[in-house]
């Protein structure tokens, strides 16, 4: 195992200092180290922040190699700066058996490039009709804790009072994607004036809030956790807001293009900025960044969705829905926040760490704590090029703009997985 001596890096944007890694932790800290053994990284103007997680990632294997593999996927997150993302359970077959998790789990693991952890299908099929097998996927080799019908809302209130029932026996977590299905039939957009003047069947706001309310109430009668995929409203915002103040343990993530992109680049009828939930309005992106800081919504993650071309490069209608997002969240992030490097590091880092019980993870780069951690330029802006992406797909909603912050290096278990802004391997 190499031992890498960062000089002169800036730990969550605090004075310089050297950081010593050896033997997968962060082995010591302070001015003038030295370490002959050790490659010597000079990190002047660069800053060190534990490395990411991402509660919400699409890894597409199995079934949809064609799109992403987890080895494309893990390569494309740990350029993002990534050591560890939670892949969903949308696959084909789905992931709702311990066989087909562990055969994620284990792909993850012969990539060696970050941790992946499964989230298992709440229902059989993702069909919404009957529990999965919770129980065995929680004991098996990827110990799954996550559980998630995403792409599909768990819809019929006993079902899903069921699952936070039986999760609560071993601390899981049912992650819901929010979306009240009689409400958004042939939904193509967000519904409001764009929708109407673009002749677009809209997806309505209270689509989504009605399910969260619904979810926080059953969270709250049972005393399991609940977490709130990709929130999208300004009305889901309050009912969090609400429900976290009467003490319900419900945590909540927002994506990286809802804080950024708004429902008036439908305009364009490209299809790459067709996703679900839609892009919102002006008002809800004020009102989802507000949150984030303030904490009533916990964590950024990316939903990273690859999609092939074929299944993009078509007729606004008949596109799939859903935008990459690993290796340029960060910088949205940095966008979004400016360098509030601690703030980053909670939403990005520890606080999914803590939700998905990621314990070698979400540490700050200090002595003894895993070396797991990523180094930021923040004085690079760079321009997005789809084809310069590690994903096998290119539906990036950035392509050609210029965002703020690259990725120098990202270490994991102190093996370097990028090094110079690439993949080591």
């Amino acid at each position: 195992m190499n031992s890498y001596l960062f000089r002169n890096v800036s730990v969550l944007g605090a004075a310089p200092t050297d950081l010593l890694i050896r033997d997968g932790v962060v082995a010591e800290a302070g001015a003038g180290l030295s370490a002959p053994d050790a490659l010597v990284v000079e990190a002047d103007g660069l800053v060190a922040l534990p490395g990411l997680v991402d509660l919400h990632t699409h890894l597409r294997e199995p079934g949809r190699e064609d799109a992403e593999t987890v080895e494309t996927g893990s390569r494309s997150a740990a350029l993002g700066g990534y050591t560890a993302v939670c892949a969903m359970a949308n696959t084909s077959p789905v992931a709702d058996t311990a066989g087909v998790v562990e055969q994620v789990w284990r792909l993850g693991r012969e990539a060696g490039l970050v941790d992946v952890q499964p989230i298992g299908a709440v229902t059989v099929g993702l069909a919404g009709e009957r529990l999965a097998e919770l129980g065995a996927m929680a004991d098996s080799a990827a110990r799954v804790r996550i559980f998630s019908d995403d792409g599909h809302c768990v819809a019929d209130p006993r079902l899903m009072r069921r699952a936070l029932e039986y999760v609560k026996a071993f601390d899981g977590i049912i992650a819901q994607h929010a979306e009240e299905p009689r409400l958004t039939e042939g939904a193509q957009m967000h519904e409001g004036e764009v929708s109407t003047r673009l002749g677009l069947t809209g997806w309505p706001a209270v689509a989504e809030e009605a399910i969260i309310a619904r979810d926080v109430l059953l969270a709250e009668h049972v005393g399991s956790r609940l977490h709130v995929c990709h929130v999208s409203t300004a009305g889901s915002v309050e009912v969090l807001r609400q429900a976290k103040a009467r003490g319900v343990r419900v945590t909540a993530e927002v994506t990286p293009h809802h804080l950024l992109l708004t429902d008036v680049r439908a305009e364009t009828y490209d299809p790459v900025f067709k996703v679900n939930p839609p892009l919102r309005t002006a008002t809800d992106i004020a009102a989802l960044r507000a949150a984030l800081v303030d904490g009533v919504i916990d964590i950024v993650a990316t939903d990273h969705a690859p999609h092939t071309v074929e299944d993009k490069e078509c007729e606004w209608v008949y596109a799939r829905p859903g935008m990459l997002g690993l290796e340029t969240a960060l910088s949205i992030a940095l966008d979004v926040l400016g360098p509030e490097w601690d703030l980053i590091a909670e939403r990005m880092s520890r606080a999914p760490a803590r939700i998905a019980g990621l314990t070698e993870h979400g540490h700050d780069p200090a002595p003894g704590a895993p070396a797991n951690l990523v180094l930021v330029d923040p004085a690079v802006r760079r321009v997005i090029e789809p084809a310069e992406m590690a994903s096998r797909s290119r539906n990036t909603p950035y392509a050609r703009m210029t965002l703020p912050g690259r990725i120098v290096a990202t270490f994991l278990r102190g093996e370097a997985t990028v090094l110079d802004g690439k993949a080591v391997k």
